[in-house]
């Protein structure tokens, strides 16, 4: 994703990846994001996180930029980004969160973890449209059926927060294949939201910002066209640039891309940063 924005939109594209302190290799499982004192001059924030526990140093730097009510981009288990220690800093973050509802997945992004709402590992997502909003920016070059995610649908509480507008919502289908059939009985009706827009208040200053969120972005998900336009769009339109989301964004992979299956350790091992440069 980052290299499609670098190369064929011209955007600055800083990634962080979680780094095994010992070996320097990109781990997962490792709470420890170095770099995140480049959220001080982002313009906007792309998070793809699940139930991080990092250090109150990094966390900070999370926390000034949500303070500072800047854009945020959601992904998947962004939702459930954080899992802190009670006790910590900023235990608040955590998806479970009492004093902060749901903590920083459902006060910003607009959800926490609920549930798979579509069978994990069998049964996909298909996108449909919101009619209402065709001419959303973000659906802009997209129609039902363009966005396709294999990590299934989330389960989401109906209706989301706030101002938050759903966009496109997930079709639960009978397999993992894009042209599967949708899933009949109760799982389509209604449709979960899995893409939409809101703003957010920060905890403590107050400040309002933007975000997109999408229940979307496996790395299986990004093998498909339409869900990474979907992506791309939205981070136009939380930048501030929707004016400038083509009719058809460009979202060509560049290099190569093999995405191996989500599950626990089936990350591929002895990969560092640097092999992912352009």
């Amino acid at each position: 994703l980052g290299k499609i924005l670098a190369q064929q939109h011209g955007f600055k594209c800083t990634v962080l990846f979680a780094i095994n302190k010992e070996t320097g290799e990109i781990d997962p499982n490792a709470s420890n994001i170095p770099g995140l004192e480049a959220l001080k001059t982002a313009d906007a924030a792309v998070m793809l996180l699940r139930f991080r526990d990092l250090p109150d140093e990094q966390m900070q730097h999370i926390a000034d930029y949500v303070e500072a009510g800047k854009p945020i981009v959601g992904l998947r288990t962004a939702t459930h980004a954080f899992n802190i220690k009670e006790g910590k800093k900023f235990a608040d973050y955590s998806w479970r969160s009492k004093a902060w509802d749901g903590g920083f997945g459902r006060q910003v992004l607009g959800e926490t973890w609920i549930s798979h709402h579509g069978k994990h590992k069998s049964e996909a997502a298909r996108g449909i449209l919101v009619k209402e909003q065709a001419s959303h920016p973000i659906l802009r070059g997209l129609k039902d059926g363009d966005v396709f995610a294999p990590s299934d649908v989330y389960g989401v509480t109906l209706p989301l927060p706030g101002d938050s507008l759903p966009l496109v919502l997930g079709q639960v289908v009978a397999g993992m294949k894009f042209d599967d059939p949708p899933l009949a009985g109760p799982k389509n009706d209604p449709m979960m939201p899995i893409a939409w827009t809101k703003t957010y208040k920060a905890p403590v200053s107050g400040t309002v910002g933007k975000v997109f969120t999408t229940t979307t972005g496996a790395a299986t998900d990004l093998a498909y066209e339409g869900t990474r336009r979907l992506i791309v769009n939205g981070i136009y339109w939380a930048a501030g640039l929707e004016a400038k989301i083509p009719e058809k964004t460009s979202v060509d992979l560049v290099g190569d891309f093999k995405p191996t299956m989500f599950g626990f350790n089936t990350f591929v091992k002895g990969v560092k940063p640097h092999d992912h440069d352009l």
